[in-house]
């Protein structure tokens, strides 16, 4: 090398050091999930709450002295879309994505991770199967759904004294999969008789033939598996057939987009959720940063997210880099206060701490029933 080059050289390397304009690499978060369509009630949160936390930590300099970068992918909760964005995001080289949204998708998309060695945390993916110990690199900061299932058949059996109950799904990974647990629950109880188990299809305009076994059943209730669109016609259909069946559904219900859409049929529907945690100090702060931005009140799952990319981003300042290994293993041992509450994870990634809660809805809005 030349005189010229060795000055040229030293002059970069001393312009770095005095802090120029080259900065460590950012780390990249993938955010995937329904971001248009029906289902982008759920997912537009979640983007909201990872862009929220982002901006807070890159205000605060960043984590490692790195700054946070967001990827953002709309899978609209199809699992082959999902696929697809997953071997994008491994691509783009992300270390670690908050997502996806619902169980079937989560499920296409895990396994590319898992062969990436990507960090996966989904703030609404419920489906049980997940963390069965085959996805060592997915956690969730919500309660799967053999846990939802059980308080709705507790509810059911234990307060409202139901004995003839029709269970209905959708057919999907998450539906179906929760509603073959309440299936289950309500056999093993002895104290109560599953009279029709059938699915719907999703995006069907017309369940009329379903209201019509529903009430030659004379089930005193339905308890349906699935999202908000299906639900809210189901409803809807059963009540203009003057069928009064009490109606019980998920975490796929629970979401002001269903009373919109149902209208004054959504009245008195229960729907599990996420336990209420609004008073908790940090969940103030939290939707209190979403008023400001977004000037509404933040959807479902946003404090499940919120909570998410907290714990994602303590365990790999924990663990001091974004090793996969190191940040498995902070998020397996490292608690961190969240809106959600103190919490870490067990072993197959679920979150210790979280659970859910009955809700029902009273004038126009969900009301946690104590």
């Amino acid at each position: 090398m030349n005189r010229c080059g060795k000055i040229f050289l030293s002059a970069f390397f001393l312009f770095c050091f005095l802090g120029g304009t080259v900065q460590a690499a950012p780390i990249k978060i993938g955010v995937a999930g329904a971001h248009s369509g029906d289902l982008a009630s759920y997912g537009l949160p979640t983007l909201a709450a990872v862009k929220l936390v982002a901006r807070q930590a890159n205000d605060a300099g960043g984590i490692l002295g790195r700054r946070v970068e967001i990827l953002s992918e709309d899978d609209v909760c199809k699992p082959e879309i999902a696929a697809n964005i997953a071997a994008k995001l491994v691509s783009e080289h992300v270390n670690a994505v908050i997502g996806h949204t619902c169980s079937g998708a989560t499920r296409a998309a895990v396994g590319i991770y898992k062969a990436a060695r990507i960090v996966t945390i989904s703030p609404s993916a419920t489906n049980p199967a997940i963390t069965n110990g085959d996805y060592p690199n997915f956690f969730r900061t919500i309660a799967p759904d053999n846990a939802q299932a059980r308080q709705e058949v507790d509810f059911a059996l234990n307060v409202l004294h139901l004995q003839k109950i029709a269970v209905i799904h959708d057919k999907g990974d998450y539906g179906k999969g929760l509603a073959e647990f309440v299936k289950k629950f309500i056999e093993q109880s002895g104290r109560a008789r599953v009279v029709l188990f059938s699915g719907i299809t999703p995006g069907a305009v017309d369940y009329s033939a379903i209201v019509q076994k529903i009430k030659y059943k004379r089930a005193d209730a339905v308890i349906f598996g699935g999202y908000h669109p299906e639900a809210s016609k189901l409803v809807g259909q059963m009540r203009r057939k003057r069928l009064r069946a009490v109606f019980i559904s998920d975490d796929g219900v629970k979401d002001d987009t269903f009373i919109k859409v149902a209208g004054k049929y959504a009245e008195g529907v229960y729907a599990t959720g996420p336990r209420d945690t609004s008073k908790n100090p940090l969940a103030k702060a939290a939707v209190a940063a979403y008023k400001k931005v977004y000037h509404q009140e933040p959807g479902a799952f946003f404090l499940n997210a919120y909570a998410a990319t907290e714990a994602l981003l303590h365990a790999i300042n924990m663990a001091g880099s974004t090793d996969y290994a190191q940040v498995v293993k902070a998020l397996r041992h490292e608690y961190v206060e969240t809106p959600l509450g103190k919490i870490s994870f067990d072993k197959h990634g679920e979150a210790v701490g979280v659970g859910f809660a009955m809700y029902q809805v009273r004038h126009g809005q969900y009301i946690e029933i104590k």
